[in-house]
């Protein structure tokens, strides 16, 4: 059944046309990936389906009494909330449903209403209306189902009481995010989810996603989170739109086929258009030679067939991208850079604890780990920006060393991009305007001021600024944030030919994946090395991660009880530990899907209750049927998973 239906759908920005007459349809339960460039209209269109604007032309439809749970940005009105009201902002109903019935409930215990039986009654079935919608809408599971969702993304139970203003920004959309995803909307409008998330948090999202019930259309540049969350991606491109099956890598691969084919039919169509001018030309010309008019009749009615013909767009192969021309000036030493025993504290609190490292000419390193681990400290110790509590550092010969932020604020906002590149890059005005047209600013957009800048625009243009520098060692700190996917990939093309040396901290998988040939893990202030891109860092860790606890169960039966003779019970094998908690970990998951199912089930029999219990003329039979099969195949979904819980326990 679609959840949203969309055709000819037209929208403009003003008098800029944004979107042409687009078509597409999205079914329930489907999880959407919408990319695009930056400002190809996907928060156009995003604003259109959470029903905050309203389309111009075109039908624009969602299910009906759907429940839409979208937030464009962080409201001004929740900075004297507490955290909790934010996290329980859309579930406020069932507390007032709770604050209602210990009302009743006090108003039962009363002497006079209870020795007044016809009163007492009418509180009575108020009270177990009430409490049976409570029920139903998941009100005994409030704090529960708070706490989950809590708990996956990392915000402890400890910062309930904080007031939301207090917090930062990513810390602010952490909590937004976490709101939306506790109501569980029919329909949820996710807008770059991942943004300020570390890779725990992110792939925790990644799992809920995949098991929402719901409907998910997911804004995001995030391409390795996209090929493992999506079932279809939409791309907005020039006005329109083109819809293809599978995540971001599939719709790419699909892409390439039908560019490929449509450009096949253009030159194809090119070929008959102009062979039709020439047999127009000859006929007239046959016509005026031979004072024939029945010529120039056929002349024009091919003319006229020409004018009809449905021409075939020309397709773009490859559209204009940033260039990252990147070739450092000077090769360094074999051997960069070398720490040991790095130690930095910041009060009580030891950040890193004993991390050592070596960087070597020409390799590639990402350096990977949970916010707040340590990695810009580390960067601060390598740029000379902070002294290690105790340790050594030692550069290696020539190195020049070029550093890309994740943040920073321009010195002058009033600036103009052409004075702020010419005063930083100390080049004329002809250079620099040369330059920066390869990095996507040319004609009248040079003279904004870098205060304007959207946080890609400012990515691009420090990075322009970095390259021009040409440098041996690139320090990049979440380089391919805010940058659009196109931007990425040039990004990543000039990283993968770039000869010198590159440390970059990252998040994103993808970009890890086609750039670095070693990841740094730091985990509890060390550092631990692995050969490989990302894929081949989570499979060693995971692998290592079971082995470790293999071994711990396995220390910890040292002290088990004898056998009958005195003889020691035999251990078991690491393999048969890492089983043994992969059935725990599998035993987890069927007690939380017993009892989501469980919760289903109820408000099923709710719903069959209310509409089941009072037959008319008006009842729906069939989605009465429908309703009554749902919680009969959940009831034998429940048994079996449950079987399943009993065997492994």
């Amino acid at each position: 059944m679609n959840m949203i239906n969309v055709q000819k759908l037209t929208q403009y920005h003003g008098a800029h046309l944004v979107l042409d007459q687009i078509s597409f349809e999205i079914q329930e339960g489907e999880k959407v990936a919408l990319i695009g460039r930056n400002g190809s209209g996907k928060s156009t269109l995003m604003r259109l389906l959470a029903g905050l604007d309203q389309p111009n032309e075109g039908l624009l439809a969602i299910k009906k009494g759907a429940k839409i749970g979208y937030l464009e940005q962080i409201p001004s009105h929740m900075d004297t909330w507490t955290v909790e009201d934010v996290l329980a902002q859309g579930l406020r109903h069932l507390k007032d449903y709770r604050a209602e019935m210990t009302e009743l409930e006090e108003k039962m215990s009363d002497p006079d209403i209870a020795g007044d039986t016809e009163l007492l009654d009418r509180v009575l079935r108020k009270y177990s209306a009430l409490q049976e919608r409570f029920e139903t809408e998941g009100g005994y599971e409030l704090e529960a189902s708070i706490d989950k969702i809590a708990t996956g993304l990392q915000i402890p139970k400890s910062e309930y009481g904080l007031a939301f203003g207090s917090l930062s920004g990513g810390e602010q959309t952490r909590v937004v995010l976490a709101s939306q995803l506790i109501v569980q909307p029919d329909l949820l409008l996710l807008d770059e989810p991942t943004n300020h998330l570390d890779l725990a948090r992110t792939e925790w999202l990644e799992e809920f996603l995949r098991e929402y019930p719901g409907t998910c259309v997911i804004i995001s540049h995030d391409r390795y989170f996209l090929d493992r969350v999506v079932s279809k991606t939409i791309e907005i491109e020039d006005g329109e739109v083109f819809t293809a099956y599978g995540g971001y890598t599939a719709f790419m691969k699909d892409k390439e086929e039908r560019l490929l084919q449509q450009f096949a039919e253009y030159q194809e169509q090119q070929k008959v258009i102009k062979k039709m001018k020439e047999s127009i030309k000859q006929l007239e010309e046959f016509g005026r030679i031979g004072g024939n008019e029945k010529f120039f009749k056929r002349a024009a009615s091919m003319r006229r067939a020409l004018e009809r013909m449905e021409r075939v767009k020309r397709p773009v192969l490859e559209r204009r991208q940033a260039e990252f021309d990147l070739n450092p000036q000077d090769r360094s030493g074999r051997r960069v850079a070398y720490f040991e025993q790095v130690e930095v504290s910041y009060g009580n609190q030891a950040v890193l604890r004993g991390a050592s490292g070596l960087i070597e000419f020409g390799e590639k390193i990402a350096l990977m780990g949970s916010n707040g681990s340590g990695k810009t400290t580390l960067f601060k110790v390598l740029l000379g920006e902070l002294t290690p509590d105790s340790g050594s550092l030692e550069w290696g010969s020539r190195v020049d060393v070029g550093y890309l932020a994740q943040q920073e604020e321009p010195d002058n906002p009033r600036a103009t991009v052409l004075q702020y590149f010419r005063e930083k890059a100390g080049v004329e005005e002809g250079e620099a305007r040369g330059i920066l047209a390869r990095y996507l600013f040319y004609g009248a957009s040079v003279f904004r001021s870098v205060g304007q800048l959207s946080g890609g625009e400012w990515t691009r243009l420090r990075l322009a600024l970095l390259i021009h520098q040409k440098p041996n060692l690139l320090l990049l700190d979440e380089p391919t944030n805010h940058l659009d996917i196109a931007s990425r990939e040039a990004l990543e093309d000039a990283l993968q030919g770039y000869t010198g040396t590159i440390l970059a901290i990252s998040h994103d998988r993808y970009f890890v994946n086609q750039v670095s040939r070693k990841v740094w893990d730091l985990n509890q202030g060390k550092l631990t090395v692995y050969h490989g891109n990302y894929d081949d860092f989570r499979d060693k860790k995971e692998r290592l991660e079971a082995e470790l606890q293999a071994k711990d169960l396995s220390a910890g039966r040292e002290g088990i009880p004898k056998q009958k003779g005195g003889q020691p019970q035999a251990k078991d094998s690491p393999a048969l530990l890492a089983k043994k908690l992969n059935a725990d970990r599998r035993a987890k998951w069927l007690e939380e899907e017993i009892a989501r199912i469980e919760t289903r089930i109820r408000e099923l029999d709710g719903w069959l209750e209310r509409e089941g219990g009072d037959l008319h003329e008006d009842t729906d039979l069939s989605l009465l049927e429908q309703q009554w099969n749902d919680r009969e195949l959940l009831s034998a979904s429940r048994d079996e998973l449950l079987a399943e819980w009993l065997d492994l326990t």
